[in-house]
């Protein structure tokens, strides 16, 4: 492998074979194979390495354009090319893969912990003439030294070395974590007869009759992936067999599993996390590490979120014990005297069934994956002016799309579209960046931000097209929520444009904000063809939708805050954490009102918490969604009598929000939008647990 660097523009002429090198778009994401990771990484770190020796030199002067042009653009090459070996971990992962990425994890994880704790670059940033900045990049430089005092600069001696390898081990163990998840969850399945399939839908059935063909099996395969596990828990009538998938489920990864499970054990994990992160935190100077999450976050102490997510809980209690009754009610009713852990599920959507007079399989029979994501883009077009089309690009598997969004004939951005689920892709959804919008120092140019959105739905079967439940409908607009944010960024400054800069517990602003349109009739018709006749959702069965939207929001309400309050004090003890289910047991005896049984090991696949950076930041969901909903608000105040939303109001949004990205402070950003601080009411209305909803309940 060679490389060679032309030093006047810092321009790479890369070896055609190695995809990781090659940064002129598209990415060539199908020829990256696992032998191309190491000599790119190798080549990429060297180069960043070279570049930090000269800035940092005596020679150089402390100059922002000098320090964009000399370092950052290596620095985003490499993390361009790290983020493409990351992304395919999640998406694609396979035995030769995973060794390539863990043997250069810890190359990548000492290059980035000396690059934020360089004490010689944080001087040379200290010494950058402030004011004479754009006011974009004096936000970039005010962040960029909070970092360096975050991660380490700081430290001096011995105590640089310890915080090196610290970084080192956490980097190792998250990734540990994440795939002992991924493991235990692909390993699991369950050979089914018919017979012990009455009551599930008949795609989901025809999904694990081709499951178990594609593994050479006879019979119906089952498995713990979101599209069999939920409809299992929700419509089986098959109480052992609700149990049986319910407990290897909540058991995953933990010492409670199968005995064929217990390789993928994350308790030690765990414990070594939490105690490394408090290690971190002292070093740094902070109490805990709650502490030291919450620096750059809006939330100014662990205290003011505890209380927060408190006020939340005693707002919802009263709710979710009305909910519990029903269902006990309900339940007792269909012969359930004595209700499981694995029968809440069932219960809850016989009893929605039953009070709102439609199932969750009939409303998704009207969702088709594609006249869902067409009514999205129409949408997007709607409010914010911008054209989505199809383009051509080499991606990692068949599934995924492309897409160009344009405006006015000129190129804003581009993303990818992984929406369904498969063996050896990372459950749950998200979105990541590819690459920012940037001014490039080295071209010039103005580079196009480009996204990863991944969804893990049900796919089509040989004969049913996909379909989205309302929920994944809302998933769908939750995660281009986040794109958006990213994509539609008109800040040309790297470290603040899009999300990057954004406080994470404001990131879920624009994603929340989404999940609203989800409840619009002017919305949610277009989008619907069922998947028989091609005819629209009635507007009698999309109110009664409407009508059961609350239904069970207590009960919901304090699932989240039991997992936030239970990754705040995990984070905020004056000592690490040593058993974790025992803390997990004194929250859920706290908040919940439905006793889970004691082998229940859900801790142990936290992935968010363990290995997905929201590490005392699980209560951003609720913090951001006050503000998500309020911001809703604006629109629901100016909407037109026909359903349509005013154009002003989706501009203001877009100036103020989403195209201003990390520039300025998210507090800022809102205020400058609705004008006046955020309210929790219009979440509480949303929700049906205001004092007016809940007396019009009563």
């Amino acid at each position: 492998m060679t490389l060679t660097v032309i030093p006047n523009n810092n321009t790479l002429t890369p070896e055609p074979s190695n995809p990781l090198l090659d940064f002129s778009n598209p990415a060539r994401f199908d020829d990256v194979r696992a032998e191309h990771i190491e000599p790119a990484m190798d080549a990429l770190i060297e180069r960043a390495q070279e570049a930090l020796a000269r800035v940092t030199s005596s020679a150089f002067k402390s100059d922002w354009d000098g320090i964009e042009r000399l370092l950052d653009v290596p620095v985003e090459h490499l993390s361009r090319a790290w983020g493409m070996i990351n992304h395919l971990n999640a998406v694609m992962d396979s035995a030769p893969l995973r060794q390539a990425y863990n043997q250069v994890l810890p190359k990548v994880t000492e290059f980035w912990t000396q690059l934020g704790s360089n004490e010689a670059l944080f001087a040379k940033y200290a010494g950058v003439a402030s004011e004479a900045l754009h006011p974009h990049a004096q936000q970039a430089l005010k962040l960029a030294l909070r970092n360096f005092i975050l991660g380490g600069a700081q430290l001096q001696g011995q105590d640089k070395e310890d915080y090196a390898k610290l970084q080192e081990q956490l980097a190792q163990l998250t990734q540990k974590f994440s795939e002992n998840v991924l493991d235990a969850t692909d390993a699991w399945f369950y050979m089914a007869d018919l017979s012990e399939l009455t009551g599930l839908p008949k795609d989901v059935i025809e999904a694990a009759r081709e499951a178990a063909n594609a593994h050479g099996q006879e019979g119906y395969r089952l498995s713990l992936k979101m599209p069999c596990y939920l409809p299992v828990m929700q419509y089986a009538q098959n109480q052992a067999l609700r149990q049986r998938l319910y407990q290897a489920y909540q058991t995953r990864a933990s010492d409670q599993a199968e005995p064929s499970g217990l390789v993928f054990d994350n308790t030690a994990v765990m414990q070594e996390i939490l105690r490394l992160r408090h290690r971190e935190a002292q070093m740094l100077k902070f109490d805990h590490f709650a502490a030291l999450s919450l620096e750059p976050k809006m939330a100014q102490s662990a205290r003011e979120v505890i209380e927060f997510l408190s006020l939340l809980a005693s707002r919802a209690k009263p709710h979710a014990l009305r909910d519990l009754d029903d269902l006990k009610r309900f339940a007792a009713d269909m012969g359930l005297p004595d209700p499981q852990a694995w029968d809440w599920s069932f219960i809850s959507e016989q009893l929605k069934e039953a009070r709102y007079a439609f199932s969750e399989q009939e409303v998704r029979a009207y969702f088709p994956f594609e006249s869902v994501l067409t009514g999205l883009f129409e949408l997007i077009q709607k409010l914010f002016g911008v054209t989505i089309t199809p383009a051509s690009s080499p991606v990692w598997h068949p599934d995924v799309r492309f897409y160009n969004i344009t405006q006015d004939a000129n190129l804003v951005a581009q993303f990818y579209l992984d929406p369904f689920a498969r063996q050896s892709k990372r459950g749950g959804a998200w979105m990541d960046d590819a690459q920012c919008r940037w001014l490039r120092p080295d071209s010039g140019a103005l580079q196009t931000p480009i996204a990863h959105l991944v969804c893990n739905f049900a796919s089509a079967t040989s004969t049913t097209p996909a379909t989205l439940t309302h929920d994944d409908v809302i998933t769908l607009f939750h995660e281009f929520g986040h794109g958006l944010h990213h994509m539609l960024s008109k800040v040309n400054v790297r470290d603040v444009s899009g999300i990057n800069g954004v406080e994470w517990d404001a990131v879920e602003l624009p994603s929340q904000w989404m999940e609203n349109f989800c409840w619009e009739w002017s919305v949610v018709e277009p989008m619907t063809a069922h998947t028989a006749t091609g005819e629209r959702m009635p507007k009698a069965l999309f109110d009664r939708l409407l009508n059961a939207r609350n239904y069970q929001s207590g009960l919901q309400t304090l699932r989240q805050v039991e997992f936030a309050l239970f990754d705040m004090k995990l984070h905020s003890s004056s000592v690490p954490v040593q058993d974790v289910q025992d803390l997990l047991t004194h929250i859920k005896a706290e908040v919940s009102v439905i006793p889970s049984p004691a082998w229940v090991r859900s801790a142990h696949s936290f992935s968010h918490i363990f290995s997905g950076g929201y590490a005392a930041g699980y209560y951003s969901y609720k913090w951001a969604e006050v503000l998500s909903a309020d911001a809703y608000a604006a629109f629901e105040e100016t909407m037109m009598p026909s359903g349509a939303f005013n154009a002003q109001t989706g501009e203001r949004f877009l100036k103020e929000i989403l195209q201003v990205g990390g520039s300025r402070p998210a507090l800022e950003s809102f205020m400058a939008f609705r004008g006046r601080a955020p309210q929790m009411d219009a979440l509480l209305r949303h929700q049906g647990m205001s004092e007016t909803t809940a007396s019009t309940q009563a």
